[in-house]
Order: structure tokens, then C-alpha cells, then sequence
């Protein structure tokens, strides 16, 4: 069944495009969005390509989802993930390091028992024992102060919709590969997440929530770097982080054009 035409009614009013303005980006008739829209036809595979474009969803998602109805694909529950984990010989949890070299040959290994226990492991105290945490080297200067080499630990996360805005996080996804980002969350609007870095010298970008494999919330790191203290930074206050928002919701207003 194809809900091309619920989807299309639905994620127009959602961004509160008029069936005359979508047929101007389209050049075509009002009323060929409204037959669209009614059923009564289906557009050629150039016009679902621009629909899909201008309303930020895949063509797979619009024909075969019912968004209205089940929320946009990326916020559904991705089924059964099965987390490798390692334990000492207590049976307490270890923490498994995914060094710089390794990050490549996680995207397959991540759910080989027999890759995973290969990794190195260690423990460390006055952690949560409610969560499962894996740690990551880092490869580049994207997150300064965290310089080449720092550890960052995370926490596994099991659904994208518990990823909260601001906050930094190590994302394994199949088209950026492993990544440490500051992550703002664009679900619900257009099933995508908006990376940020914390070094301004490197543009934001986007990923698809459905190209996510992993999410892991920093909660420590591990560096050799002792930081200076004529080098000390402010601390990021709401003020800050409001702004910082509104400047993202800037840079996505022009990267959609």
C-alpha cells in the first residue's frame, strides 16, 4: 500500500507549505498537488524525487510509512539490539576501547562477540553501574579542547528519540562512520540530526536518523593533555547554548535553502 498521498498532505501542512507554493517549486498546477494529494494521481519519478527533497524525507519512508499515524521512520524502535558487552571474570562489565585503527572495522564488528572480545577492555570506578559504556579514541581536532587521542566514554543510548539537544555524543553510523559530535535533534521535524563541532573551524552537518547504528552519550574522557590554566575556557552557560541553537537553526535555514 503507498501513502504518497496522506504523507504528501501531511508533511506539507507540517511545514506549512500551501498546495499553490508547492506547485510553484514543482511547476506544475495547483490542482495536480491536489489530485496528488487525493489519490487520483501519482507524480513521475523527477516529481517524487523534488517532493522528496523539499519535504526532507526518503522516497522509501514516503511511499511505504504512515508518517500521520506512526511518526516519522527514524523515531520507531529499530527492533532488537544485540549490544556485545565484555565482563571480567566476576562477572562485572568491562569497558571496550575502539581505538583510532579499530573505528573502521567496528562498522562490522560492532555486534561480533568474536571482533569485540579482540578489542581491549579495562574498568574504571565511580561509574553508573545502570548503564553499558564503551570507549572511543579520538582521531581529530573537531572537538577541541579534546585533542587527537583523548578517550571519550560513552553510555549506550537504545533509541534516538532519548538523544537530547546540546549535548555531545559518539554516533556510529554507516555514511559518516564513527563520530564525536555535539548533537541537535531534528526527528521529529525532518528525521535527521544535526552534528555539530565544538571547533568552529569545521562546518555542521546532518545525518539520517535511519543511518544511525550506535549512539553513545559522553559521560567522561581520558587524556594525556594536562590543560594549562592561563588556557581556561568559560563555562558554557543556557545563555550560550541558546545561542548556539539559534545559530544552527540559522545554518539549517541556509543549507535547505
Amino acid at each position: 500500500m503507498s501513502y504518497l498521498a496522506s504523507n504528501l498532505r501531511f508533511l506539507r501542512k507540517q511545514k506549512g507549505i500551501t498546495q499553490n507554493d508547492l506547485a510553484d517549486q514543482l511547476e506544475v498546477q495547483r490542482t495536480m498537488i491536489s489530485a496528488y494529494e487525493d489519490g487520483r494521481s501519482e507524480p513521475k519519478l523527477g516529481t517524487l524525487a523534488k517532493l522528496c527533497e523539499i519535504l526532507e524525507v526518503g522516497v522509501e519512508e514516503f511511499l511505504e510509512h504512515d508518517i500521520e499515524k506512526l511518526g516519522r521512520k527514524a523515531l520507531q524502535k529499530r527492533g532488537i539490539n544485540i549490544l556485545t558487552i565484555a565482563a571480567d571474570d566476576s562477572d562485572k562489565e568491562n569497558i571496550t576501547l575502539v581505538g583510532q585503527k579499530a573505528s573502521a572495522g567496528y562498522l562490522n564488528g560492532y555486534a561480533d562477540p568474536v571482533y569485540m572480545e579482540s578489542l581491549p577492555q579495562f574498568h574504571l570506578p565511580n561509574l553508573s553501574r545502570q548503564a553499558t559504556y564503551r570507549a572511543f579514541e579520538l582521531a581529530g581536532d573537531s572537538m577541541l579542547p579534546l585533542i587527537p587521542g583523548t578517550i571519550v566514554i560513552g553510555a549506550y543510548v537504545e533509541q534516538l528519540s532519548h538523544i537530547k539537544s546540546g549535548r555531545t555524543y559518539v554516533l556510529v553510523t554507516q555514511t559518516e562512520g564513527v563520530v564525536y559530535k555535539r548533537v541537535f535533534n531534528y526527528l521529529e521535524e525532518n528525521g535527521k540530526l544535526f552534528l555539530v563541532s565544538d571547533n568552529d573551524q569545521y562546518k555542521p552537518y546532518e545525518v539520517r536518523g535511519e543511518d544511525v547504528l550506535e549512539i553513545w552519550e559522553a559521560k567522561a574522557f581520558i587524556s594525556t593533555d594536562f590543560p594549562n590554566p592561563g588556557d581556561k575556557k568559560k563555562p558554557l552557560t543556557l545563555e550560550d547554548l541558546g545561542e548556539m541553537i539559534r545559530d544552527i537553526q540559522a545554518d539549517l535555514k541556509q543549507i535547505r535553502g
